[in-house]
């Protein structure tokens, strides 16, 4: 029977027993025994429910409640219902391929758009609020689109900005890549180097920030979260078959 104090528990996995005990706290492991003293004692499925929620949180991939999911995973095997821990970690894989099918959905849709016929000024204008409407969009997202540099509008003489049809064509291509969770940032980032070079590969340069950026998000680059995410996702299931060989039934085994 193998036991840990909280000290020796963080030497093993690499952290700081700061974090042992916030795991504790948020419910992320069990909580163990403690001696006369007061001092916490862990088992080795402390250890290994460790090692599986630094898995579950090494990419901080928040979009459509992956990061909820990845925390419920977490505490449904620090309960010791490791099956039902596997089937939650399957659902999670199913979904984040899902998010890289629309992330790359959407970039096939900027790609053709971005390939498509250049258009001149047409005769069409749209107001902010027709403009929302046609791409089913909020005024709010339009105008916060265009704080953020993604979009210049045109002014009327009565200083109202209208919409014209390359703007709509452009606010296409930002509102598939929002709707794919892409950071304003990062579409930003494609739509500059697309202006200057028609031939860029923008799948590259959207997945890939500027070396002076001060804050890079995990939507800076999408593509490469939503890859590290799935291996991660894999390596849960490893680690939780074999939690299930270790422990199971007795998860508190080590008391």
């Amino acid at each position: 029977m193998r036991t840990y104090r909280t000290s020796q528990v963080a030497k093993k996995i690499q952290v700081h027993p700061n974090t042992v005990r916030l795991y504790e706290e948020l419910g992320l492991i069990p909580k163990p025994e403690r001696r006369a003293n007061g001092y916490r004692v862990f088992t080795d499925f402390h250890v290994e429910q460790i090692r599986l929620v630094r898995m579950a949180l090494k990419v901080e991939v928040l979009q459509s409640g992956l990061r909820k999911h990845a925390i419920s995973i977490s505490k449904t095997a620090a309960a010791g219902k490791f099956d039902e821990a596997i089937r939650l970690t399957e659902s999670y894989l199913q979904q984040i391929r899902k998010e890289q099918r629309n992330a790359e959905e959407a970039l096939g849709i900027a790609e053709r758009l971005l390939a498509g016929e250049p258009q001149e000024g047409g005769a069409a204008v749209f107001t902010r609020k027709e403009a929302a409407d046609s791409l089913q969009v909020t005024m709010d997202a339009l105008r916060n689109w265009e704080m953020n540099g993604l979009i210049t509008l045109k002014r009327r003489l009565n200083g109202y900005r209208v919409y014209t049809d390359p703007d709509m064509q452009r606010l296409k291509i930002i509102r598939s890549l929002r709707c794919a969770n892409y950071s304003l940032s990062a579409i930003l980032r494609m739509l500059i180097a697309s202006s200057a070079n028609p031939d860029a590969n923008i799948r590259q340069v959207i997945d890939t920030p500027k070396e002076g950026d001060d804050i890079i998000s995990v939507c800076d680059q999408l593509l490469t979260s939503l890859r590290e995410a799935e291996e991660n996702a894999k390596a849960m299931l490893v680690q939780l078959e074999n939690m299930v060989e270790q422990f199971a039934p007795n998860p508190q085994v080590g008391y």
